[in-house]
């Protein structure tokens, strides 16, 4: 019995090391990859449109009446022009680290118009219309990854027409109009939501300063049309808010390890 008990011992000792031989090394787990962290790139020309409201703050002060000058000026109002605008952008980006920096051209259709009553003469409505104006600007900004804070600065242009006509009739007894330049500074935040494009909004402040503004009669009231009826001396400021979309022409993602 103890020899087919120590046989039995034996033969297992040998049988385990064996069936252990048999078995399947354990497969190789490989590492997992790194984590890749997406980075926006705000680099390239772009492209856009945009759309807003905006608000001139105009005054009026008569300075010259049928080539006589008016010494002093004789105050004739102040009023808002409020409205619509809408319009592009095109502009080019290069960035370093987090800092963006850039230059860009606007171009806006509007329609701010507003009007107050004659303090020099009675029954007699002044008005003002803008109905386009531009920026050209450069930019500097903060990123991160694919959210944009901006600040930009330049020259700007507004093309601005005025007349004064009878409240009863609504006849315009004359007129004006003007290209006028000046300054611009603004504030913009952007997102970018897709590789190659981006919403954003943006607040500008034109300073267009004070120019002398010849009028012209138009034939309704004693001047005949065209002739000199004198010049008004408007200062302007202008404020605007859009919302703009840009489509960037620019290389993909970055991916940063």
């Amino acid at each position: 019995m103890k020899k087919l008990s120590l046989a039995a011992i034996a033969f297992i000792a040998l049988a385990v090391p064996a069936s252990a031989a048999d078995l399947a090394a354990r497969p190789y787990a490989k590492a997992p990859p790194p984590m890749i962290a997406p980075i926006y790139d705000w680099s390239g020309f772009y492209i856009g449109i945009n759309g807003g409201a905006g608000s001139a703050h105009k005054c009026w002060d008569q300075v010259n009446v049928g080539g006589v000058p008016v010494v002093p000026a004789v105050a004739l109002g102040c009023h808002d022009a409020t409205g619509g605008t809408a319009g592009g952008q095109i502009g080019y980006r290069w960035q370093s680290a987090n800092w963006v920096f850039g230059v860009e051209a606007q171009g806006n259709w509007a329609d701010f118009k507003g009007s107050n009553a004659n303090l020099a003469m009675a029954g007699v409505q002044d008005e003002t219309k803008i109905d386009a104006f531009g920026l050209f600007t450069g930019q500097v900004g903060y990123a991160w990854n694919n959210v944009l804070l901006y600040v930009k600065g330049g020259a700007a242009i507004v093309n601005d027409k005025y007349r004064a006509f009878d409240i009863p009739t609504g006849l315009t007894i004359v007129d004006g109009n003007e290209t006028r330049w000046g300054g611009a500074v603004g504030a913009g935040l952007e997102f970018g939501f897709a590789p190659n494009w981006s919403v954003g909004v943006e607040y500008d402040h034109l300073f267009m300063g004070d120019r002398d503004v010849n009028f012209y009669g138009t034939g309704v009231i004693g001047l005949a049309p065209g002739a000199f009826a004198g010049a008004a001396r408007i200062g302007q400021d202008v404020d605007i808010g859009i919302v703009r979309v840009n489509y960037r022409f620019g290389g993909p993602v970055v991916a940063r390890y």
